[in-house]
């Protein structure tokens, strides 16, 4: 019989055989596999130097255009504008600084006048504001001439209302030309910065002929719908009250939920109100202007590099 011994010694042998044969193995395998890793990871840090090359070039490729189209800039739009006033109303905190003040230099270089900046702060468009809006916008508080059209929709009394004393109202108009009442103005807008609907960033703002609206990114919130009907409607009312206004944004403001985007997906907003989708770009920032010049001459356009946008309007001369 095979005693107890003879299994022990078998299965020492067994496992010591197996163990063998891993270690054998692995140092077989070890070298192949460790090469091809390291090789493989040689190739990415090729990859990824050639793309910081590649990105570093278009960089400073992209720069030199920026340059260039600030150059010509003020020669494009010269005398575009001339003896005009344009208002200009930021409505989203995501707006750069460097837009406002690139659009602010080009409509000077037009010839024409920023009759003041408004800002459109959170308020602007919220439900919880509407039921101290609506009792300003229907109540006496309101100057004297200052008369709402007659809706059920606050948004649409707020820019009714704004588009009364913030434009000039332009060709066609019964009052043509007619410039409101500069106290009335001072009046409304007071009453609307107490409600938090809106602040200045100029210490006056005046009556103008045509109104740029600033915008980027897409708004966010539970009243983010609500808020952007708000500032169509505004956009709206200024351009139907005075000789145009444009709504200028970046990309990201045509995706869904952003204000550029909102008035393009709509066909008869999009056939009277202009849209530009690259304002925080020089070219974008020249178009803004052009498209106002357009705008005067009954000239409505999508302008910018999104898709189905029209490459920048030409200069009226």
């Amino acid at each position: 019989m095979i005693d107890f011994r003879y299994h022990l010694v078998s299965l020492i042998a067994v496992f010591l055989a197996v163990a063998l044969g891993i270690v054998i193995g692995t140092t077989q395998l070890n070298g192949p596999v460790l090469t091809n890793l390291q090789n493989q990871v040689a190739a990415l840090q090729d990859d990824k130097r050639l793309l910081e090359d590649e990105t570093q070039e278009l960089q400073t490729a992209l720069d030199r255009v920026g340059s260039f189209e600030q150059a010509v800039g003020p020669a494009l739009v010269a005398d575009t504008l001339a003896e005009r006033s344009v208002l200009l109303v930021v409505g989203s905190e995501e707006v750069p600084a460097e837009t406002v003040e690139g659009v602010t230099a080009l409509l000077a270089d037009a010839g024409a006048t920023v009759s003041g900046t408004v800002r459109l702060p959170a308020g602007f468009g919220d439900p919880a504001n509407e039921a101290a809006l609506r009792s300003y916008l229907t109540g006496p508080g309101l100057p004297p001439g200052v008369t709402p059209a007659e809706s059920d929709d606050t948004g649409e009394l707020l820019a009714d209302v704004l588009a009364d004393v913030l434009v000039v109202p332009g060709t066609g108009s019964e009052d043509a030309g007619v410039v409101p009442d500069p106290s009335a103005t001072a009046s409304v807008l007071a009453g609307l910065e107490e409600l938090e609907v809106l602040s200045r960033d100029t210490s006056s703002v005046a009556p103008a002929d045509f109104a740029v609206l600033l915008t980027a990114g897409t708004a966010s919130g539970d009243d983010a719908e609500e808020r952007t009907t708000a500032i169509v409607q505004l956009a709206t009312a200024l351009d139907a009250r005075g000789s145009g206004a444009v709504i200028a944004g970046d990309l990201a403001a045509v995706e869904d939920g952003g204000l550029v985007g909102a008035v393009r997906a709509d066909r008869p907003l999009s056939d009277g109100l202009s849209t530009i989708d690259n304002a925080d770009t020089p070219a974008g920032q020249i178009s803004t202007v052009l498209a106002l010049a357009a705008e005067a001459t009954g000239t409505s356009g999508q302008y910018g590099i999104g898709e189905g946008a029209q490459p920048v309007p030409t200069p009226v001369p």
